[in-house]
């Protein structure tokens, strides 16, 4: 055969093999001649094309490129949020400035209060309207170094002080027993005349002097491993906590007392009293608290004043009724500041002890919920310092200072609200008084220091000083491997 024929049949069997092929491949439907016009499977033949190259993804709904990042669900966010007040709630600084601010915001807000709820009393007593201010405000002041001195001095030095405190503070409280040097005021002998208009309550800083005394005692104990035995838990403690609670119960400051049991419960509480010990001191305590209150018809009808809506007979719930009063008439955000009515003769004590009704009246309830805040903040700040440390000293004396000034304001507020009695103690670092405040804003200053002595705090401190920072950079700067920056 020739090479042309050869080549042609060749041609002719590789045509029919790739028809056969082509046969064996295309669905049925597509077997017969396609009609005229546009074919109406076109998409399926092009679905049955070989795919040579990678196929592109298909673009995402909604009109977004296919570069942009997906959205994060709401549970995403709030858990992105969550993480980050966690991480920022954790920061070795957060107990420090937590303490620092709202002891300070605690402070000057009460010295606005104090200024508006006490112009009016001030006139009655044919003082300038800022007589009371004027004397808060000195000592605030005075406060304010206390506070400062506390917060730099070495634990050492407090645990020093411990001591000549707590005989200063009985010494004081003996002589306001004393005839001539001792003064009554609204019925309670507990003050000492210190010439002008300068008094002085002794009772106030026997809760500071209990809680160094106390703290430092506990911790050389357990140094000794011997709060394991009841007596050493007990003695001398309780003992002398119960001679300060008679030299004040001999004034008859019944208020004070009860927050002195309250710094004492916490400090067997904190060093792991048993729970028949604990439960033993505290219902003699109850015992003779009730005793005190049957026995005297003005802390009885202070008693059944509790949740009460009307004046009563004799007026005997009038102060407890108008507290009610202030708070109800305030509303979301108060009648204004200074714009108060109860403060004009109607609610006895507006700038002391009912100074928080006064809040709600003029700051309504946003006012008031922003003191509950910054106490709350406070109080968690001194659980977390007593709960971080390891030194005993510290955890005694910041769980006792915590006690003391979260107990008083529950006190004070629940007065207010008509939940509890009226005790006659001061709202901390909030109400006049320049007794109660200097002794509570070292006891800050305190809280402050232990923050301080934090191993975590201290190196957050000591990377904020700008030589340290400095040093820090350029030791970076040296180890970097190339010279570029």
């Amino acid at each position: 055969m020739p090479a042309d024929e050869s080549s042609a049949a060749s041609g002719t069997d590789r045509s029919r093999a790739g028809a056969a092929i082509s046969r064996a491949l295309t669905p049925p439907l597509l077997a017969g001649p396609l009609p005229a016009g546009p074919a109406p499977f076109a998409g399926l033949a092009l679905r049955s094309r070989p795919v040579t190259g990678s196929r592109r993804p298909p673009a995402p709904r909604g009109g977004r490129g296919a570069g942009t990042p997906p959205r994060p669900g709401r549970r995403a966010g709030v858990r992105q949020t969550y993480e980050r007040a966690r991480r920022a709630w954790d920061r070795p600084l957060t107990a420090y400035y937590l303490i620092l601010g709202a002891g300070l915001l605690i402070t000057v807000l009460g010295l606005v209060m104090v200024y508006s709820a006490s112009m009016i009393k001030a006139l009655e007593l044919s003082r300038p309207s800022t007589y009371f201010f004027r004397k808060q405000f000195i000592a605030a002041v005075i406060g304010a170094g206390l506070m400062m001195l506390a917060s730099r001095m070495p634990l050492k030095l407090h645990r020093a002080l411990a001591y000549p405190l707590l005989a200063g503070t009985v010494f004081l409280m003996v002589l306001v027993q004393v005839p001539g040097i001792g003064m009554s005021v609204n019925g309670n002998q507990n003050w000492i005349y210190l010439g002008g208009p300068f008094q002085l309550q002794p009772s106030e800083f026997g809760k500071l002097a209990l809680i160094l005394w106390g703290a430092d005692l506990l911790a050389r104990k357990q140094d000794k491993r011997l709060l394991a035995q009841w007596k050493h838990m007990l003695v001398p403690l309780v003992p002398v906590a119960f001679m300060l609670l008679g030299l004040i119960m001999l004034g008859g400051d019944m208020g004070t007392a009860i927050i002195l049991t309250a710094i004492l419960f916490g400090l067997l509480w904190l060093a792991g009293a048993p729970t028949r010990l604990f439960a033993g001191v505290l219902g003699f305590a109850v015992l003779i608290g009730f005793l005190l209150i049957k026995t005297s018809p003005n802390r009885m009808s202070r008693l059944s004043c509790i949740g009460a809506s009307e004046p009563g007979p004799g007026d005997s719930c009038w102060q407890a009724v108008h507290g009610i009063y202030a708070l109800a008439s305030g509303g979301w955000f108060g009648s204004g500041l200074g714009a108060s009515v109860e403060k004009w003769g109607q609610l006895p004590e507006p700038h002391t002890d009912f100074i928080f009704a006064i809040t709600g009246e003029e700051l309504g309830l946003a006012g008031t919920l922003s003191v509950l805040a910054l106490f709350a903040a406070l109080g968690y700040a001194g659980i977390r310092v007593a709960g971080r440390t390891e030194d005993p000293f510290v955890r005694y004396a910041a769980g006792g200072v915590t006690t003391w000034i979260t107990a008083q304001a529950v006190i004070n507020i629940g007065a207010v609200l008509g939940l509890l009695p009226i005790a006659g103690v001061p709202l901390p670092l909030f109400s006049y008084g320049g007794s109660a405040l200097l002794p509570t804003m070292f006891a800050v200053g305190l809280m402050i220091a232990f923050a301080r002595e934090d191993p975590a705090a201290r190196a957050a401190l000591a990377m904020r000083r700008p030589g340290v920072r400095w040093k820090t950079m350029r030791r970076r700067v040296m180890k970097r491997p190339s010279g570029e920056r």
